[in-house]
């Protein structure tokens, strides 16, 4: 009986862990299996985010993620999640189907401005797709995601 509660605790942890997205602590290596030996797909910078696809089970230290579209392992020791109690940012992961927990700024003209915010895809107003995974609304191109690691693209 011991056994089969364990087996539905792992269970339970893999679903609630899929689809949660992690930063990266330093510049890791995604690579086509959970083993350092494998060769690597590339090369993920420090401050990156990454979807995780499946938690490892069987090898605990490396979950199956992907980053920019791309499928690979990353050893768990350069994940962490996203902290949003001590961070000002808005780490909040949105469906395009909502708007709760959106933040918004005031920018250098007094406008109110959505903050870089989580999506599945380019929303509706979004300027410009930041380094961590979020998408900025900013007015103009200056400053745009500067605490987000950067522009990745600009959208208009």
């Amino acid at each position: 009986m011991k056994k089969l509660i364990f087996l539905i605790g792992l269970f339970y942890l893999t679903i609630c862990s899929f689809g949660q997205i992690k930063v990266t602590t330093g510049s890791v290596n995604l690579r086509v299996s959970p083993e350092v030996k494998e060769n690597k797909i590339c090369v993920i910078v420090k401050g990156s985010t990454v979807t995780i696809v499946q938690d490892s089970v069987v090898n605990e230290n490396w979950s199956k993620v992907n980053y920019n579209g791309r499928i690979g392992f990353v050893n768990n020791a350069y994940l962490k999640n996203i902290d949003t109690e001590s961070n000002s940012k808005n780490y909040k992961y949105n469906n395009n189907s909502t708007d709760k927990g959106v933040k918004y700024y005031k920018n250098s003209k007094g406008e109110k401005v959505q903050s870089p915010t989580y999506y599945n895809s380019a929303p509706d107003g979004a300027t410009a797709e930041c380094n961590d995974g979020t998408y900025s609304f900013s007015r103009s191109r200056r400053g745009t995601c500067s605490h987000h690691g950067g522009v990745k693209r600009w959208l208009k």
